[in-house]
This record gives structure tokens, C-alpha cells and sequence, in this order.
């Protein structure tokens, strides 16, 4: 079986790591490029970084940050934030990021996936999904969690990968900061229907959190921010943890 990935995301606003509760209420969080040193010596199998106000603000990711993250780190990382087009995505590429993630352009134009996948090959291509549910449905939303949209997260998922995209990193806006665990039930759907490696992310609280996302959500990899940006959980004692509760993980 492949080895389950744990990486932290560091949502970046105004160049500094944010973290808030169902996409609000946002607070400091620190350095973004101090903190990716720090995962990359304690053990993360890759990183995540978003400027989680670059599409609503009309702006790019800026490529600087990539550049010295890159030039910090050496483990794999995603980029995401107002990435539009192949332009961008090479820009990003180009000063040092591994993988980048779209999210509301995929949304509104699908065959960027495809064009993406085309130049850059599948495996830098992921794809974010943030969604919550409403009236029992998963819906997917745009800009942030901020706008609602017709797409469903399932059949939305399918299209994604059926375009190319290398995996899926799906956010439960019900479940982010809460820290009250994963949605397994909706990870696990996910997993059964693709095969592409399906990020869990939203809920993390503790270390049984992790365990039950791997084993019940059924999923590749888990995302989690605030639990490792104010060091609730290191990420080398829950790799321990893992190995102990038989969940494959590099040490």
C-alpha cells in the first residue's frame, strides 16, 4: 500500500500564514516561509501553500514567495490562488513550485484542466474542491467559500479527473477549523468513485482525527493548518501514532 501523506497548508493573505474557522474569522498564523522550513525538517511529506485572497482580490499568487519557499524547502509543494491560465501556472512552475491548485477557474471554465494537463502533464495538476453541504447535497463554492454555484461535489469530481487532473483536494467547508474531524463519509464516496488520490482537508484536531480519515475516509493524503501552525500536534509524533494504528506512513 502506499504510504499515507501528511502536509500542512499554509493559507497566505497579504504574504503572512492565516488560519480561521468554516473560511472566516482569520488570524495570524505567522511566517509562511519559517513555517515551511520548520514542516520540511519535522517531517512533512509535502506542503500547500494558498493565497486564499488572491482570486477575489483579481491578483496573481505572487511567484517571489514560490521562489524563496523553493529555494527553503525540499519536499514537494502546491501552489493555488488566482491561477487562470497556462501562463500562470508556468510562471509558478517555473520559480520553484511542484504542483499547482485551481479551484473557482477550473470551475468556471473546465477545459483549463484539460489545457493544463496537456502542457504540464497530470501530475502538477491539482484540483481544489470547497464544499458544504445544503439541504443534504454537497454544493460546491467558489472565491473562497464565499460563492455558492450548481455544481455538485460528486459529479463535479468525476469531471475532474475524467479532464486529466492528477488528484483532488477536496475541503469540507463544514469541517474547516472546527477540529472536529474529517467528513469520512463524503472522503470515502470520493475514493470509492475515483481513482485518482483524493487530499482530505477541513476538521483536523487531534491525532485519532488523522487516523479515522485514512481508515473510514479512505483518503490519500490529509491537509490540516491550525493544528501544526500552533503546534497542537507535531507532525512527527502522528506519524508515530500512524505507524502504531497500521496506517502506512514515511518515517
Amino acid at each position: 500500500m502506499l504510504a499515507k501523506r501528511i502536509i500542512p497548508c499554509l493559507d497566505i493573505k497579504d504574504g503572512r500564514t492565516v488560519k480561521g474557522v468554516n473560511f472566516v474569522d482569520l488570524r495570524d498564523a505567522g511566517d509562511p516561509l519559517e513555517l515551511a522550513e520548520i514542516y520540511s525538517k519535522e517531517g512533512a511529506d509535502e506542503l500547500v501553500f494558498l493565497d486564499i485572497s488572491a482570486t477575489e482580490q483579481k491578483r496573481k499568487t505572487l511567484a517571489d514567495l514560490v521562489y524563496h519557499v523553493a529555494e527553503k524547502v525540499n519536499i514537494p509543494f502546491t501552489v493555488g490562488g488566482g491561477i487562470s491560465s497556462v501562463e500562470d501556472v508556468d510562471i509558478l512552475l517555473q520559480n520553484g513550485a511542484d504542483k499547482v491548485s485551481i479551484n473557482s477557474s477550473a470551475v468556471k471554465n473546465p477545459k483549463l484542466i484539460n489545457d493544463l494537463v496537456a502542457k504540464f502533464g497530470s501530475q502538477c495538476i491539482v484540483v481544489a474542491i470547497d464544499a458544504k453541504q445544503i439541504d443534504g447535497e454537497w454544493i460546491v463554492h467558489l472565491v473562497g467559500g464565499k460563492v455558492p454555484t450548481e455544481r455538485k461535489l460528486f459529479e463535479w469530481a468525476k469531471e475532474v479527473e475524467v479532464r486529466g487532473a492528477g488528484e483532488i483536494l477536496f475541503t469540507s467547508m463544514d469541517h474547516d477549523g472546527t477540529k472536529d474531524g474529517f467528513a469520512n463519509r463524503a472522503l470515502a464516496k470520493l475514493s470509492d468513485e475515483l481513482t485518482i488520490p483524493i487530499i482530505a482537508s477541513g476538521g483536523a484536531g487531534n491525532m485519532q482525527h488523522f487516523t479515522d480519515t485514512f481508515k473510514e475516509g479512505k483518503a490519500d493524503a490529509a491537509l490540516a493548518a491550525s493544528v501544526f501552525h500552533f503546534k497542537e500536534i507535531k507532525i512527527r509524533d502522528l506519524k508515530k501514532e500512524l505507524q502504531k494504528e497500521s496506517v502506512p506512513v514515511r518515517i
